[in-house]
């Protein structure tokens, strides 16, 4: 008598609505970690040093002005890395993230559900990039915010933790100005791009959410002007 058929269909159920569950399950946990306050007593000063927030909607940066009275980053990011060292650069913006998703995956649509996989499992080799801007404009996506000298230069010190060492090696950016070092750390899916940027702001002594594996648990923290 022949084997009754495997019924594939109760499985493909079973199994999609317990990957839909797990991201329900990991989405209410970010929005929870993220609204959740580190240094909750801190509030914005009406004058300082300026810097700003940047996302894209999934990816976040911090933009911090070249030269300041607190610090000058063109010695460890100079215009000569980028491809046009030539524009009066005045801003920087810096982010971390994974090695293969910063180098292979120009677009959302190249990230490859193997790669997902692979970060989710085993997490990934830290990358910096750092763009070159001139005068950047406020905007929706570009958000002011303000410190005081001293937490700027906890800012700087926290960044300059996971700047390249000496003689790291470099990549080519997105385009003509901007580059990718390797860096120190590993990214997990608890410690993200998203992550690294409120990290570094909580040093600085900025309030902003605990968990922030998302761009808007960073950016719901940084008021729009």
């Amino acid at each position: 008598m022949a084997a009754p058929p495997i019924r594939l269909g109760p499985l493909i159920r079973a199994v999609a609505g317990l990957v839909a569950g797990l991201v329900l399950l990991l989405a209410l946990a970010a929005w929870i970690g993220s609204a959740i306050p580190r240094n909750p007593d801190w509030r914005e000063p009406s004058t300082g040093v300026t810097i700003m927030v940047e996302t894209n909607g999934v990816h976040t940066a911090i933009l911090v002005p070249l030269v300041s009275a607190e610090t000058d980053w063109r010695p460890l990011f100079p215009a000569s890395h980028v491809a046009d060292p030539a524009r009066p650069y005045t801003h920087l913006a810096i982010s971390w993230g994974e090695r293969e998703v910063f180098l292979k995956t120009p677009t959302w649509w190249d990230l490859r559900p193997g790669t997902v996989a692979r970060i989710a499992g085993r997490g990934g080799e830290g990358l910096l990039h750092v763009a070159h801007y001139v005068r950047p404009a406020p905007s929706p996506h570009l958000r002011e915010l303000v410190l005081r000298p001293a937490e700027y230069r906890r800012l700087v010190a926290a960044i300059r933790r996971s700047a390249p060492a000496a003689g790291a090696h470099r990549y080519p950016g997105y385009g003509r100005q901007d580059v990718f070092y390797d860096a120190p750390g590993r990214y997990t899916a608890a410690n993200t791009c998203n992550q690294w940027t409120s990290d570094m702001l909580a040093a600085a002594g900025v309030r902003t959410g605990w968990w922030t594996p998302v761009a808007g648990g960073v950016m719901k923290w940084v008021p729009q002007g």
